[in-house]
């Protein structure tokens, strides 16, 4: 990429400035979404005891945990998330998502990379990887607004650097791959205590977390980390001063590095980034409706940068201390944490993004997309402490809100016991395709590798038309 021109990067990008379609592009809803957040349950939750439960299989298949009825007649969601039945009429639940590799494969699941295995998943600079949705979005419209900065980033990342509060390395998935490091997210830095020891993720643990998504403060603050600065650190005309004295010194064309110090001073000197992550501002009562949970309160800074301009935004619901089993994936004790820590975090905020989204006139152009790497077991293991459901991909659930996505529709179904897909089975790479759809981006565009090669942006995806309003 650092050897072509912008209009070379144009050419073998498929664009104009303006954005096009091309003939096979299908226009219903193309466009509708202004912006993108994606919800990120790292490690993956159960489609049983969520959005495909089975009330009629047997006790091992179906769990402890029952289903409720929904404001949409004969569908039927788990009973941990009951705010979620008055809303299914706003949302597009796809039960037959499928692929073949049950592994914590956020890169699969979230860019055009045609094929995966689990050495690539703590080595995001890996070559082999392609890039983060959100950061072809960033590169699109970098193309499209020839190159300007713009005050708000378009491609933010909630609540941290993707599994950097664990115990191993960081994840793969969200970077820009061979777009350039500087089409990176712009990860933001909660600093804020957690506040209630989670369940127990293993038997075997020996150390417990007090974890902010269990419970945190509503006092903590959200910072932008990659800036390396504090807020007050410097005023906004010494940052120009330096800012005009690099431009000065430096005899390197401003990529690359000196992208991100272009990024860096914008988000400093204008200071929208820096009030948009910052949640006082918002009524202590709507705070309180997102819930005192890190996931609720990311949610609310989602909402506040794509109300700012922001163009994507992802939250991670990430691991916090202990990577095994962390987050969602419940390999051990499902049930406890089920019920007394994922659900009803999700439960509450979930539905408080939706309301809100809705009531600001911002649900209809603003997708929302619920989406992890993986299901989970349809038959539950009764082995460990709590019991537990493993890795599973052949058939799970992700969730489309508002941008144009499909309204009060169930789309695909499963066998008896949510382990196959019966009918319209749906890639993750067709649910990539259909949210550039959806954000007025060709799914057949395709952008230059590192060496120059013309990559589809959503890898084999397809538009799925089941999907759309």
């Amino acid at each position: 990429m650092q050897n072509l021109t912008r209009r070379e990067a144009i050419t073998l990008a498929g664009l104009t400035l303006a954005g096009h379609t091309t003939a096979r592009q299908p226009m219903r809803s193309f466009g509708q979404a202004k912006a993108c957040i994606l919800l990120f349950p790292y490690g993956s939750p159960p489609q049983h005891e969520m959005f495909d439960p089975k009330p009629d299989a047997p006790a091992e298949i179906q769990g402890e945990m029952k289903s409720i009825p929904t404001c949409l007649p004969g569908v039927r969601i788990g009973e941990g998330i009951p705010a979620l039945a008055p809303i299914m009429d706003r949302l597009a639940v796809v039960r037959s998502v499928t692929h073949p590799y049950p592994e914590h494969g956020v890169a699969y699941a979230v860019t055009g990379i045609p094929t995966y295995t689990p050495a690539l998943e703590d080595k995001p600079r890996d070559a082999r990887h392609w890039p983060f949705i959100g950061s072809v979005v960033d590169y699109i419209e970098e193309l499209r607004s020839a190159g300007s900065v713009p005050e708000v980033p378009r491609n933010v990342g909630l609540p941290w650097l993707l599994n950097s509060k664990t115990d191993l390395n960081v994840s793969a998935g969200p970077y820009a791959a061979f777009l350039g490091q500087a089409h990176d997210p712009v990860w933001a830095e909660f600093d804020g205590p957690g506040l209630k020891i989670a369940p127990r993720y293993t038997d075997s643990q020996t150390r417990s977390f007090l974890d902010p998504f269990q419970e945190t403060t509503l006092e903590g603050r959200f910072r932008v980390s990659t800036l390396g600065l504090k807020n007050d650190d410097f005023s906004a005309q010494r940052l120009q001063e330096r800012c005009e004295l690099l431009r000065r010194l430096d005899r390197v064309p401003a990529r690359a590095f000196g992208k991100h110090r272009e990024l860096a001073f914008s988000l400093l000197t204008s200071g929208k980034m820096l009030q948009s992550l910052d949640l006082s501002r918002e009524p202590r009562s709507l705070r309180e409706r997102y819930g005192r949970t890190l996931f609720g309160q990311s949610c609310l800074a989602a909402r506040r940068l794509i109300e700012a301009g922001s163009k994507f935004v992802t939250v991670f619901w990430d691991g916090f201390g202990q990577f095994a089993n962390c987050a969602w994936d419940t390999h051990n004790n499902h049930y406890p944490r089920l019920k007394d820590y994922l659900l009803p975090g999700f439960n509450q905020a979930y539905p408080a993004l939706i309301y809100d989204l809705e009531s600001r006139g911002l649900l209809d152009s603003t997708l929302v997309l619920w989406l992890s790497e993986h299901g989970r077991t349809p038959k539950i293991d009764s082995k460990p402490k709590g019991a537990g459901r493993h890795h599973w991909s052949r058939a799970y659930s992700v969730v489309l809100a508002g941008g144009g996505a499909a309204q009060g529709k169930v789309i695909g179904s499963t066998d008896k016991h949510a382990g196959e897909v019966k009918d319209m089975p749906v890639s993750p790479k067709d649910l990539l395709a259909t949210a550039f759809h959806l954000l007025g981006i060709d799914a057949n565009t395709t952008v230059p590798d590192s060496l120059g090669r013309p990559m589809p942006i959503a890898g084999d995806g397809r538009v799925r038309h089941e999907l759309l309003a």
